[in-house]
């Protein structure tokens, strides 16, 4: 249900749902188009791993049941905030297509919007800032999505964005047209 606080504002909530894998550049994505929308008056809310893993998801950890229920959690989250009217921006791995279908299915048609950031995995890896890849190759992490757990690509994302060839910039840009393509902003 929409609430009241939607009608009264000019832009329509959505749910831009960023997945890839560890470093592909989804939460420094994500952060740089929550700037942009604000700058031009937009109201958003920025969901990722950092941010939901340490309070509402604390209790779950990384089997693939967990991975799931962590999304479940999100999306229903995401959800509530859109139809508070945001513009809600989640940065998760998400790497099973079945959960972010479910994902899709809770929002209204037109209101989900998936941003694969198809970032290679050599160049993730190359990044690792938080050394995550290089604890999971010593096999000090388990179950890690692009070494010993499957990341299941999109087949249709709304949007297709490679940090290794665009600037966070131009990724930034190619969003923004997208959202007023869609009448998503104005």
């Amino acid at each position: 249900m929409r609430s009241a606080q939607t009608l009264s504002t000019s832009q329509k909530s959505c749910l831009v749902w960023f997945t890839g894998l560890s470093a592909s550049g989804k939460s420094t994505t994500a952060s740089a188009l929550d700037m942009a929308l604000c700058q031009r008056g937009y109201r958003t809310f920025v969901l990722d791993g950092d941010n939901v893993r340490h309070g509402l998801c604390k209790d779950l950890g990384f089997s693939d049941q967990d991975r799931a229920e962590n999304i479940r959690r999100v999306a229903e989250v995401g959800k509530l905030l859109t139809d508070a009217g945001l513009i809600v921006l989640s940065a998760f791995i998400s790497p099973f297509m079945n959960d972010r279908l479910m994902v899709r299915d809770l929002m209204p048609a037109g209101a989900f919007i998936e941003v694969f950031m198809s970032t290679p995995l050599c160049v993730c890896e190359g990044r690792d800032p938080k050394g995550l890849y290089e604890q999971a190759r010593a096999g000090q992490i388990k179950d890690f999505t692009g070494i010993d757990s499957p990341y299941e690509a999109p087949d249709h994302p709304e949007v297709r964005l490679d940090t290794s060839t665009m600037t966070v910039d131009e990724c930034v840009n190619t969003l923004i047209g997208y959202l007023l393509a869609q009448g998503l902003i104005k």
